[in-house]
């Protein structure tokens, strides 16, 4: 008998909207192999082109928990924006995240009742549904998460914890510069170490390529760093809406006495 693995498995689901037991099943009775599951899901009625398009539009979907201790989104994906505003598919993101809400160690793609949602969904629309990235965060001690969602494309989305009670105002103001900023990172120590060790070899080799000594180069380097972290890293950004608050977003953040301690920015089809 063939081994079904799980990949084989979610890589058949995202290919019919069909639910992971269904999938299972019909790989195990073909001996795992994917044209011949695939022949078979045919000859039940699923439509060939449901298999055959990529998923590549969706929404983001956001929840919070009652007493805004924790928050998590859910990525879900189709084959065309119409059926991405779709109430059916709409909800079950919802639910999907909820249940994360609920349980952050439950694993949606494999979550029985989020499968056969799928299933009803991609049966209904005809088009491959399923879910992509998904996030959770918890408040720390005191604190709460705040959820802002981009509500023009519904496709972006912030997950934010603060310590402090934030206003929702601030809330959304900061998740919509998180949204429109795209930071690399909430502080400076927290970007991507081969990203800023590159910037700073560049910014060395660039003031050594006018004459300076190694010595000056390298203070010249941390200068253009410095720059490239305001540019980067949260904390260090400015407000992206300076006729409202003009200075850094920790500025923004000292004046309403709280602490951004984490956050997830999710965008349908990014990484």
């Amino acid at each position: 008998m063939a081994d079904i693995t799980a990949k084989m498995v979610n890589d058949l689901r995202a290919k019919t909207g069909q639910g992971m037991m269904e999938c299972k099943k019909a790989l195990t009775e073909v001996g795992g192999d994917m044209d011949k599951a695939m022949e078979y899901f045919r000859k039940k009625g699923v439509k060939a082109s449901l298999a055959e398009r990529s998923a590549s539009e969706g929404r983001i979907v956001g929840v919070l928990a009652d007493d805004r201790r924790g928050g998590a989104m859910v990525e879900i994906n189709t084959n065309t924006d119409f059926t991405a505003r779709n109430e059916l598919v709409l909800k079950l993101a919802a639910n999907a995240a909820r249940l994360l809400v609920h349980n952050p160690d439950t694993d949606i793609a494999h979550a029985a009742q989020v499968n056969a949602d799928i299933t009803q969904a991609a049966q209904t629309t005809g088009e491959n549904v399923r879910i992509g990235k998904t996030a959770y965060l918890a408040a720390p001690e005191g604190g709460k998460v705040g959820l802002y969602l981009y509500a023009i494309t519904g496709k972006i989305g912030v997950l934010m914890s603060f310590t402090g009670n934030p206003s929702d105002e601030l809330i959304t103001d900061v998740g919509g510069h998180i949204a429109f900023s795209r930071p690399l990172g909430l502080s400076r120590t927290e970007l991507p170490a081969d990203i800023v060790a590159s910037e700073r070899a560049l910014a060395v080799e660039q003031a050594k390529a006018t004459g300076k000594p190694q010595q000056i180069a390298e203070k010249i380097a941390e200068g253009k760093l410095n720059a490239f972290f305001k540019e980067r890293a949260l904390l260090d950004q400015d407000f992206f809406n300076a006729q409202k608050f003009k200075g850094s977003i920790t500025d923004m953040l000292k004046s309403h006495n709280v602490t951004l301690v984490k956050y997830v920015r999710m965008e349908v089809g990014q990484s």
